[in-house]
């Protein structure tokens, strides 16, 4: 199973796609990192996310329980605070560090609202690298405005030895925005279809990180997809394989939905009480029965997972097709 835990909806970026900057949480009601404690171990990733997780001024105690809770504990970041990174990677030199831009420095800066925004970001993520920090990388969000620094960020990142996550903008009560889209979609698919046989291809020397990008082309092919409209290639099992922490304690099912599929309230319920409840399975019910397709990591990963074969084999097959010098197949 894996979690995200959303730290905070106060952020220090002002993000064309995203306005949680405009609907702050309220420190004085955000969770104590003491409930975190009652959150299953043994999960297989558990991300700390925002909003910006480093305004929150608890943040180095809630890594310290959740490392406990997962190997793999991942920090999403703007990077802003490069400092208060560094102190943490000092201190749990295992976590994982996905530093969020939007294209290359003068669009990243204008499309965040965050003077020296890029600086920042690449600051920290170099600074994690000279200390040794081994899964570091960049994240960005793909949409009409910055898709045409797609395959350049993709290039500076393969050349650093870093990894790339990606999404694609949605829309949801996460984002705090309905009115998300993409009006050159002919030019961002062909730009995406690019990246995706560039990921196919990929020039890193490591194969770990090869194999990466082969299948980081499938997620982006379910990106694709949700951007022209189409079904998720994989069933969503969200409240089943992967739930969210919101900053005041509630325990969702997803973020991609219109509205906060709540399932309990970890300030006042053990997690096993929640994850059994006839309000769990309800919210259960609404995510077999939701339409909205989206295809965001936090729970596209864990169905690629759950549901291996599908992606081995468009891999293999794509993965012969960019040798022979053919398009990707995009189905």
């Amino acid at each position: 199973m894996e979690c995200a835990v959303i730290t905070t909806y106060r952020c220090n970026a002002r993000c064309q796609m995203c306005n949680a900057w405009r609907n702050p949480s309220k420190a004085s009601e955000e969770f104590d990192p003491e409930i975190l404690k009652k959150i299953p171990g043994g999960m297989q990733r558990l991300n700390i996310t925002g909003g910006e997780p480093m305004l929150r001024k608890d943040i180095r105690r809630i890594v310290e329980i959740l490392d406990t809770k997962s190997e793999r504990l991942e920090i999403s970041t703007n990077g802003f605070f490069h400092d208060r990174i560094i102190d943490i990677a000092r201190e749990f030199s295992d976590i994982t560090i996905r530093v969020s831009v939007e294209g290359l420095p003068a669009l990243n800066d204008r499309l965040r609202g965050l003077e020296n925004g890029f600086d920042r970001a690449l600051r920290t993520i170099l600074r994690l690298k000279r200390m040794g920090v081994k899964d570091i990388g960049f994240a960005m969000t793909i949409s009409g405005d910055n898709s045409h620094d797609l395959l350049d960020l993709y290039t500076l990142v393969a050349s650093m030895g870093v990894e790339f996550a990606n999404a694609v903008v949605h829309n949801s009560f996460y984002f705090f925005k309905e009115d998300n889209g993409i009006d050159n979609i002919k030019e961002v698919e062909k730009t995406m279809q690019q990246f995706m046989e560039a990921l196919l291809s990929s020039p890193r020397a490591k194969l770990k990180k090869r194999v990466k990008d082969w299948f980081r082309a499938y997620l982006n092919l379910g990106l694709l997809g949700h951007m022209q409209g189409k079904a998720r290639p994989i069933p969503c099992r969200a409240g089943t394989d992967t739930f969210f922490l919101d900053p005041w304690g509630q325990v969702l099912a997803c973020n991609g939905s219109l509205e906060p599929l709540v399932m309990g309230d970890l300030k006042t319920q053990s997690f096993e009480e929640i994850w059994k409840s006839e309000k769990a399975e309800e919210v259960r019910r609404q995510v077999a029965s939701c339409t909205r397709n989206c295809w965001m990591t936090g729970t596209a990963v864990p169905a690629m997972r759950r549901n291996p074969l599908k992606p081995i084999l468009w891999v293999a097959r794509n993965r012969l097709r960019v040798m022979r010098g053919k398009p990707v197949c995009l189905d």
